[in-house]
């Protein structure tokens, strides 16, 4: 059972927080400089996962969510895509506005069922 205590988890906040962080200052910091390296490709694929939302009218903290399980996705690799799915929403439930969870789901979702990006296992 997930708790908030879980290193993984607690984690993956810190990282969604300096991925915001970064944004907002529009540098990143030393903590997500590898992701922040892959940010054009993560990007576009924030805005093929949901091209109603162009990535500068995104909730900010939605952004950091999506950048950080779409780089867990398509780069780390090291984690199942359904784990980085369900933390990307609970992160999204504990941080993200009243349907940020949901958005995250859909986004996540279309990128996971994308054949160009290969299977996800």
């Amino acid at each position: 059972m997930k708790t908030t205590t879980d290193p993984r988890h607690r984690h993956r906040v810190r990282l969604m927080q300096h991925l915001y962080s970064s944004a907002v200052q529009n540098r990143p910091d030393t903590f997500v400089t590898l992701i922040w390296e892959k940010l054009s490709t993560i990007d576009a694929l924030v805005a093929k996962a949901a091209p109603e939302w162009p990535i500068d009218k995104l909730n900010p903290v939605d952004l950091a969510i999506l950048r950080l399980a779409i780089f867990e996705l398509t780069v780390d690799k090291s984690t199942p895509y359904k784990v980085i799915i369900d933390e990307a929403i609970e992160l999204a439930k504990e941080f993200g506005g009243e349907n940020s969870s949901k958005f995250i789901n859909g986004a996540l979702g279309n990128i996971v069922q994308d054949p160009a990006l290969g299977p996800f296992s």
